[in-house]
């Protein structure tokens, strides 16, 4: 039987960037908040000497543990959805930080576009320029709204950035810190993009270029260019997590606690609204109620739909009828680029996870799409994250996968090989959602999450348009060849690719096209909040951190106003 614990004001199911931005400010306001974290407690402290690239980058130490809970996966509802076993395409993490403890700290702000996409679009090319399968929609939130927030965002983790993006929107004020060093990789990307016309900025980077102390008195330390930020912890505390600036600043106002090794596997709710959570401790196998004023679901996307979806809270998305909202408007992201082949060595084994010079030329709307199918873009950037030795094996295409040629050839081109990449955007398409799986459970008896993906031909002309490009640029860098990656067909659960999955739980102004309100307000129970990337109607040109933050800020602006005068925040 559960044992029911002393009630608080606030409760998060998930202690990652969104849980902790939202400990932090409502502690400081006064209120009193439990964090739920189904991982353990993990700080600076245990990551001395974590340079090692099999137990953390190949097995994944700092990941979730599939043989618990996993997700279920096909291209097409005839299809029979099978459970992911291993990690694949992207990586599903747990542990006090979440994805903020082993990201590469990339942090962008969404462009204005992005958050009025449909009437952009419209306006500028028709209505017809996405068939009616393509299920684009403005956000409810424009860039001028989010502005506050992610100043925020920025001010806390110490953004280190140029400013020198032409087509950003616009800024109250400039980064935090100054950008990265500049390497001899990114100056030859830099003359290449300006020859070409475009216009080279340094990338944002959580991986700060000096010491700083954010508005909350935490200290980031400055990069060290060690090349290990993906998959890793940093151990000298130089790349921003929530580890070293919200959790500490939200457990020092003296109304926060974490409850670890803590999985919640429902929302318990009664007369609309939500009542607490119901979670299992892992390690002692004991059940607990935490009642609570205020329910905030700040885990990972796809377990934020689930969490909904078990609780029966919201109507599930139905892509036959189009009816319901829940799970609806997943996006993954599309990675075109190219790869040049140097006889010149670079020093690529040395770098930072955001170490990279990027052009914005093809983000967005910012080139002109009427003779294009597709609309939208993606940032392309050359980055010096540092090429580790046992998942770096770059070699030219006819190269044999096995054998002495292949040694030769890794060995070779190792120090002599650079990438060109874009995140390219994904739109949302009626086929493409979150539901739960009719077959599999999780080890707690609960239904698994089923995706149901596939790129799209807007996926597949994008792909190849910006591909096209990355191709050029990487000629105009002098290689002796140059390797565009090849098209996208079927989406695969394999290999890896991003973690940037969005949608499912969409923010809008219409209870009936969306999950919650513009300040992350559940439609259905009033006293609860959903935050995340899932909140994005479409998944745009960028890494989603800096927006999830910006939206968690504002969310924790909503809770605690909602903490003093109840009702919808609309």
């Amino acid at each position: 039987m559960a044992k029911t614990l002393d009630k608080v004001d606030v409760v998060t199911v998930g202690v990652g960037w969104t849980g902790g931005i939202i400990a932090a400010e409502c502690a400081k306001a006064g209120l009193k908040v439990v964090g739920i974290e189904r991982g353990r407690e993990r700080g600076t402290a245990d990551y001395q000497r974590v340079h090692d690239e099999y137990r953390y980058a190949v097995r994944y130490e700092l990941m979730q543990d599939l043989s618990k809970e996993t997700i279920t996966f096909r291209n097409k509802r005839d299809q029979q959805a099978l459970p992911m076993r291993t990690m694949g395409s992207f990586l599903l993490g747990e542990g006090l930080g979440g994805a903020g403890t082993h990201w590469n700290g990339h942090t962008w702000r969404y462009l204005p576009y992005d958050f009025e996409i449909k009437s952009q679009t419209e306006k500028k090319y028709g209505k017809d320029k996405l068939s009616s399968e393509y299920l684009i929609r403005d956000w409810g939130v424009t860039y001028d709204e989010m502005e506050p927030y992610y100043d925020k965002v920025e001010y806390m983790m110490g953004i280190s950035g140029d400013g020198k993006n032409p087509f950003q929107g616009k800024r109250s004020r400039e980064y935090p810190t100054g950008p990265m060093k500049k390497t001899p990789i990114l100056e030859k990307f830099e003359k290449a993009t300006k020859d070409l016309g475009y216009s080279p900025f340094m990338l944002p980077s959580a991986n700060l270029s000096e010491a700083y102390t954010n508005p909350d008195g935490k200290t980031i330390n400055a990069c060290q260019y060690c090349g290990f930020c993906e998959r890793f912890g940093c151990e000298y505390g130089a790349k921003t997590s929530p580890e070293i600036t919200v959790i500490p600043t939200a457990k020092e106002t003296g109304n926060y606690e974490v409850k670890f090794h803590s999985n919640v596997v429902e929302v318990l709710h009664e007369g609309g609204k939500a009542t607490g959570v119901r979670y299992i401790n892992w390690l002692s196998g004991e059940e607990y109620i935490q009642p609570a004023e205020v329910v905030v679901l700040t885990s990972y996307v796809m377990n934020n739909a689930k969490l909904l979806m078990v609780s029966g809270i919201g109507e599930m998305y139905d892509p036959e009828t189009g009816k319901g909202t829940l799970g609806k408007n997943y996006c993954y992201q599309i990675l075109p680029g190219a790869t040049g082949f140097f006889d010149d060595q670079f020093n690529t084994f040395m770098g930072a996870g955001s170490l990279g010079m990027t052009i914005d030329d093809f983000n967005g709307d910012n080139f002109d799409h009427s003779d294009l199918d597709f609309i939208h873009g993606g940032n392309l950037s050359i980055t010096q994250t540092g090429n580790r030795p046992i998942e770096t094996n770059p070699v030219p295409p006819d190269t044999p996968a096995w054998g002495a040629e292949f040694k030769k050839a890794s060995v070779e081109n190792y120090t002599r090989s650079l990438s060109i990449g874009a995140q390219g955007s994904s739109m949302p398409h009626r086929d493409n959602y979150l539901t739960l799986d009719t077959k599999y459970k999780d080890v707690y008896g609960v239904p698994l999450l089923q995706l149901t993906y596939n790129f799209t031909d807007q996926d597949r002309a994008l792909h190849k348009y910006i591909t096209e490009r990355a191709v050029e640029i990487m000629e105009k860098m002098g290689p002796k060849q140059t390797v565009g990656r090849n098209p996208i067909t079927d989406y695969d659960i394999v290999p890896y690719q991003t973690t940037h999955n969005t949608g499912g739980t969409i923010l809008g102004t219409d209870p009936g096209d969306s999950v919650v309100n513009k300040w992350n307000q559940h439609w259905d129970a009033e006293n609860l909040f959903v935050v995340g990337a899932g909140n994005f109607s479409h998944n745009g040109g960028y890494n989603p951190t800096g927006t999830v933050g910006a939206l968690a800020y504002r969310c924790a602006e909503g809770i605690i106003k909602y903490s003093k005068e109840g009702g919808s925040l609309v």
